[in-house]
């Protein structure tokens, strides 16, 4: 995957690795605030690495600095132009927040844990494990990055479009189906460029991260099945913004 930076990205999707560090990220979702509002989970733009895989272990700390920030602004301008497109204006999330311990950054008074990432409401911010985070990177690819901020900013635009379901599936598929279309949309406008085999490494991990198929849909913190998530991705990655049932 190209940028239009001209520094290629590979998404190198390891399928089972992939389904044991997204659905860890998204369970960040399942925070209860004490006002009512929960930290929503997991998945922000352009960026950089070397063409060839990244699942050796050699990325550099700088380098998956560059690729969060590099989402982040892609991110922030393709919401911002969905915005601006329906007479609306944006607001960019407030800040995208490191940590290393747990109970470093709370969220609504509640102690973030370890290995996660979530979308907080309750002070607009992402927050996310950066040595969990860095070794995911080190170990799945640029796509990480990509599909983790990606998700969490789509909690933040549900905010902003005053968008709460009843139960956490449908919350958590209607922001893959927006990260599909953040992504989707990034490659038709030529923000990023699909190299050979991405999309179906792509496909092959996103169906490694549903639920256990014995998880009720309507539990808290459920997320969807493989089957469903691929799905709603895919939608959104095909079809834009308007296959997500924003209203």
């Amino acid at each position: 995957m190209e940028a239009r930076s001209g520094r290629h990205v590979r998404w190198p999707l390891v399928g089972l690795l992939i389904a044991a560090v997204v659905s860890v990220a998204c369970s960040g979702g399942g925070l209860a605030d004490p006002e009512g509002e929960r930290p929503a989970p997991s998945g922000s733009a352009a960026s950089p690495g070397p063409s060839t895989t990244r699942a050796d272990s050699t990325t550099s700390v700088a380098e998956f600095e560059q690729d969060v920030a590099d989402a982040q602004a892609i991110a922030e301008r393709y919401w911002a132009a969905q915005f601006k497109a329906s007479g609306q204006r944006f607001q960019p999330v407030k800040r995208i927040t490191p940590y290393q311990r747990e109970g470093e950054v709370s969220c609504g008074g509640q102690p973030l844990p370890r290995n996660n990432a979530v979308y907080c409401s309750r002070g607009d911010f992402i927050a996310y494990d950066v040595r969990w985070s860095v070794a995911a990177f080190r170990q799945v690819g640029d796509a990480f990055v990509f599909y983790l901020l990606g998700h969490e900013y789509a909690h933040g635009i549900q905010v902003r479009l005053g968008i709460n379901y009843s139960f956490t599936i449908q919350q958590e598929l209607q922001a893959d189906c927006m990260a599909g279309a953040y992504l989707g949309d990034s490659v038709r406008s030529g923000a990023l460029t699909l190299a050979e085999g991405d999309l179906d490494e792509f496909r092959e991990g996103l169906a490694a991260v549903g639920d256990d198929p014995d998880q009720p849909w309507f539990a808290e913190g459920a997320h969807g099945t493989a089957e469903q998530r691929t799905d709603s991705f895919f939608r959104g990655y095909e079809q834009s913004l308007g296959a997500c049932d924003l209203g």
